[in-house]
């Protein structure tokens, strides 16, 4: 995928033509703010970085629709091949809503294409913004997709897919750390022996994701510890459970404004220090920064285009979860903590996987890392808050599995992450890891009176 590839030494896109260096008798000796000149020769906009600077403006329908679909490396490319999927997967739930499997299916791959676009779009539009507040819009956008479709399971199936979306939000995060951590070691390990990244980026994500999973997993552990309590009713524990989610999701909210204020502001310049050196890493720079981009006004157009097809698709998909339950006898626990989380991270993933190819590690960490802070920090304490706003019930009583499966990643990780190094080994015992859950998932049986959309794909 793309490399925000920029560069705030001034001798490297900073240059003024000679035709414009002289100064005209005229101006009384007073130097003239003459225009600045990124790498390709384009002249940079106020406001715009240089590496993301196009030298266009508006939108060319040709080289949009060219650069789109070239997107940012070969596999991402090849992604692109499936957008057919999406105006046919969107057709069949209009045309044969009968077809339940072949519209779960399609509309499965369709998310794929979309979300591509989604983090080649942000990518884009990441370039053209200070290194560090790129690398946080760049993962923010990549969790509009898991935002959506949270959103659409709780508006859609209301209390009946509280357990899908619980299973989703820990499944996102152990998808993120496990099985795309785990990638971008071995990747990255096929090429040298070991890869060395930042400190400050690993220890704050892992220390946060502690914190966050702490978060998480507490009001679990208040449920069940009470549940075996004779003089305590289990409507009152539960009421209670749902009272300390609300509260927990309010807090993680304060702790991910902080943690972006920290990231953004206050040691912004130790961040855009980082990934600046990061980018001199990167073999590929030269032919990277010399790639045509797409104009402030194009990374919009395919914004919203990929948000109205992803947000399309999200429907569709999520009122076929009861038929893939109910008829196709897949369980709950495998749809959300893994089915879900694998399309919706498509993007990230691929993302993050070529940084560590390019042995750009440290932005393969803020992508893995910056991703699941923001699920436990930022999409989790909204789905909880939109669902008390909704008066449904959605807190935070994980199932003991998933919650036990999270802390023990969190601490896996966080081993692998302490001396500051990755291999290859490393990323496979991630994977490892990653498809033992996935196994377990596969078996652990539904929880009493499943349903994943509450009846509405009868009404089809």
């Amino acid at each position: 995928m793309a490399r925000r590839s920029r560069d705030n030494g001034p001798q490297d896109y900073s240059r003024e033509p000679k035709s414009e260096a002289t100064v005209p008798p005229h101006s009384g000796g007073h130097h003239m703010h003459l225009p600045r000149f990124n790498h390709n020769g384009h002249q940079v906009t106020p406001g715009i970085q240089p590496d993301g600077e196009s030298g266009r403006k508006g939108i060319h329908p040709i080289k949009f629709l060219r650069i789109c679909f070239r997107s940012s490396s070969k596999v991402s490319m090849l992604v692109n091949v499936l957008w057919p999927i999406v105006p046919i997967a969107i057709a069949l739930h209009f045309a044969r809503p009968e077809w339940h499997l072949a519209i779960f299916v399609t509309n499965y791959i369709a998310m794929v294409p979309a979300a591509n676009l989604v983090g080649f779009a942000g990518q884009e539009f990441a370039r053209k913004l200070p290194v560090a507040i790129g690398v946080i819009v760049e993962v923010t956008l990549g969790s509009v997709v898991e935002i959506v479709l949270f959103m659409v399971l709780l508006k859609t199936g209301g209390e009946k897919n509280v357990p899908v979306i619980r299973a989703a939000i820990l499944g996102s995060i152990l998808a993120n750390m496990l099985l795309c951590l785990g990638f971008c070691f071995m990747v990255g390990g096929l090429k040298r022996e070991d890869q060395v990244f930042h400190h400050a980026i690993s220890e704050v994500g892992s220390g946060l994701m502690l914190v966050a999973g702490m978060g998480l997993v507490l009001p679990t552990v208040f449920a069940n510890a009470l549940a075996s309590r004779t003089d305590l009713t289990e409507g009152l524990v539960l009421a209670e459970a749902l009272k300390i989610s609300r509260a927990t999701a309010i807090i993680l909210l304060v702790a991910f404004f902080t943690y972006m204020f920290f990231q953004s502001k206050s040691h912004d310049s130790l961040f855009a220090e980082i990934f600046t050196a990061d980018e001199h890493k990167d073999a590929d720079r030269v032919r990277d920064l010399a790639k045509a981009k797409l104009t402030l006004t194009e990374c919009i157009i395919a914004l919203v285009l990929a948000l109205a097809c992803v947000s399309l698709i999200a429907v569709f998909l999520v009122l076929e979860i009861e038929f893939m339950v109910n008829e196709r006898h897949v369980k709950d626990a495998f749809v959300g903590l893994i089915l879900i989380p694998l399309v919706e991270k498509f993007a990230e993933h691929l993302t993050a996987i070529d940084e560590a190819w390019d042995n750009q590690m440290n932005f393969a960490l803020a992508h893995v890392l910056g991703a699941s802070i923001q699920t436990a920090l930022l999409n989790t304490p909204l789905v909880i808050i939109v669902g008390w706003g909704l008066g449904i019930g959605m807190d935070m009583h994980f199932e003991v599995f998933d919650s036990v499966a999270l802390i023990l990643a969190i601490l896996v990780v966080g081993s692998f992450l302490r001396d500051g190094k990755s291999n290859y080994l490393e990323g496979v015992l991630c994977i490892l890891v990653y498809i033992i859950i996935a196994i377990c998932a596969f078996f652990y049986p539904n929880p009493e009176g499943h349903g994943a959309a509450g009846g509405v794909a009868e009404e089809h």
